[in-house]
């Protein structure tokens, strides 16, 4: 029992020290101690690091876990801080479909081999497979009891507050209560699943997913056959449909991967479970081959978009275990040890694409934004069917395109792809950027009064990502109720065609968000703020309500500057 306390007591540090890190690493970049990039780095690196900790301790004595995880997280972050390099705002970096994905991959695939390799041999498929399921079940159940926990404990908050006692209150709403407690559940319910190994085990789970096998059997079985009955044409529906069916040669792999276990002896025993077994392992390649069929008839269609090269490397990555479980099974005998060998290569090859998708080899916005405009020249492409709004969003790719376009635009011939800039080619699609523009204009004033049309013409050219930060930064109020958020718009370059648009953004946690723009050739141009004093206001609130207030103080610097709360900030093409 000692032993035990002792092991729970050490798991509850590391999770309350996981909390208070990513805590202050949010907090150090929120106050822009840190520039955008080494903050992503230094997150991703404690995100990726403290979760593999964890996970690894039980397998592994708590120092070997700590070396073996910071070597994990050494090596995502790396590729996280390769993928960011192909973006001026970090923000924009989770716009463009795989980063997230790509590094999840990064953070989990490598932790059973650690495991294995531990155990005396990496490639060891039964430690593999043990390994990778215990760590899915310790992580459900203690995120589970995370979640009893909070609501437990706000359950004891609004008791108590009712007899005048906010204790709780005081903690839940403090800026590291929340993650403290978060990172001290988890520890502990972590060190007692451990404890209870032999009760919280995935064989329960292996068990009872393989009782899915014959309804989903069926239902894939009724789909290839219904499809020709019911034509090809629903196909090419779009990106949504190869969606399912990928997802659907995903569950399917699982529950092949169930039924045959980690052994021949701990696999399924019966006739009928075991035919079941074969007979979907051989139709697994279908919903592979028909997702890559589809995506590639929209490629051929209208070009390489990130989305659509993700689809196609996962309609790949589907149709390379269909081909492998079809292809063990059709050998005879030993297709259950030859599907484990295939599923231990497919994690390596998971592992590969992850590391490519990050790093400059397989650069999407690269491929994709190159590939529009090829199809552009070519004539493939008629400037009704370019999505300038996604295209502007692919980080610096995306920018480089667009500026190609606008050049082309200019030369004779070209007229449609000139109209095609000018209207409202570069916004989201028309009711999404409405209602962005709507609920905005309910937000944020402008200042000087009367330039709304600056404002509107903004909001249409930024990324949801973007817009989120806006409305956060808005809903933030000032002491009087009003949104704490305003935009001035002026002449800040003298030497640029029109006006500029300066926004100002409270920071939900204290400090004050400065962010630049300019319209110019159909784009949205993001300008550097500089300060020319100290930059820090003692009153961020009190900085936007004087905006708020009265005119905007803009008067001649060596570049024209805004006056505010005492300090002055410049905009830098």
């Amino acid at each position: 029992m000692e032993r035990n306390m002792r092991q729970r007591l050490a798991m509850a540090g590391i999770g309350g020290l996981a909390g208070f890190s990513l805590h202050l690493l949010l907090e150090v970049a929120s106050h822009d101690l840190l520039s955008e990039r080494a903050a992503l780095t230094a997150t991703g690196f404690a995100a990726v690091f403290f979760g593999g900790w964890l996970g690894l301790i039980g397998p592994l004595p708590i120092l070997r876990a700590a070396l073996g995880a910071a070597g994990v997280a050494l090596f995502a972050t790396l590729f996280l801080l390769l993928a960011s390099l192909r973006f001026d705002r970090i923000e924009s970096m989770f716009d463009v479909a795989g980063s997230l994905i790509s590094m999840l991959i990064l953070a989990t695939v490598p932790l059973p081999f650690l495991v294995a390799r531990a155990q005396g041999n990496w490639r060891d498929y039964p430690v593999l497979f043990t390994a990778a399921w215990s760590l899915v079940v310790r992580m459900a159940a203690a995120w589970l009891f995370t979640g009893l926990a909070w609501g437990l404990i706000l359950l004891s908050d609004a008791l108590l507050s009712l007899v005048g006692v906010p204790m709780l209150g005081r903690i839940i709403e403090s800026d590291v209560g929340p993650w403290l407690i978060t990172g001290l559940a988890l520890g502990i319910a972590l060190a007692v699943v451990m404890e209870y190994s032999d009760l919280v085990s995935p064989y329960l789970v292996l068990k009872l997913l393989r009782l899915l096998l014959p309804p989903i059997l069926l239902v894939m079985t009724l789909f290839i056959v219904a499809l020709p009955l019911g034509g090809f044409a629903v196909m090419f529906g779009g990106v949504s449909v190869a969606q399912t069916l990928i997802v659907m040669a995903a569950i399917a792999a699982m529950l092949v991967t169930t039924a045959i276990d980690q052994t021949d002896a701990e696999a399924v025993q019966g006739a009928p479970m075991r035919r079941a077994t074969q007979a979907l392992a051989l139709i697994l390649p279908a919903p592979g081959a028909l997702a890559a069929w589809a995506l590639w008839e929209r490629v051929a269609q209208y070009g390489w978009t990130p989305d659509r090269l993700v689809g196609v490397i996962a309609a790949a990555l589907a149709l390379g275990y269909g081909v492998i479980y079809a292809g063990s099974v059709l050998a005879g005998r030993g297709w259950m040890a030859r599907i484990r060998q295939g599923n231990m290569a497919m994690a390596l090859v998971l592992l590969a694409l992850a590391m490519l998708w990050l790093s400059p080899v397989l650069d999407a916005t690269r491929i994709s934004a190159r590939d529009q405009i090829a199809r552009y020249v070519a004539g493939r492409t008629a400037p009704a069917d370019l999505d300038l709004y996604s295209i502007g969003r692919w980080g610096r790719e995306g920018e480089a395109a667009l500026a190609e376009f606008t050049r082309l635009s200019r030369e004779p011939g070209h007229e449609a792809l000139a109209a095609r800039l000018t209207r409202p080619g570069l916004q989201a699609p028309e009711h999404s950027t409405r209602d962005a523009a709507v609920e905005i204009a309910g937000l944020m004033q402008v200042r000087p009064a009367g330039q709304e049309a600056v404002r509107e013409a903004i909001v249409a050219r930024l990324s949801p990502a973007e817009r989120r930060l806006w409305k956060t930064g808005c809903r933030t109020r000032l002491p009087d109720g009003r949104p704490g958020c305003v935009m001035v718009v002026g002449d800040f370059l003298p030497e640029r065609a029109g006006d500029e648009a300066l926004v100002l953004t409270l920071r939900r946690r204290g400090g004050l968000d400065l962010a630049g723009y300019a319209l110019g050739e159909g784009r949205l141009d993001t300008l550097a703020v500089r300060s020319l004093g100290v930059g820090d206001w003692d009153d961020p609130a009190a900085v936007v309500a004087e905006i708020l207030d009265g005119p905007p103080d803009l008067g001649p610097a060596p570049v024209n500057r805004l006056r505010m709360g005492g300090d002055s900030v410049v905009l830098m093409p």
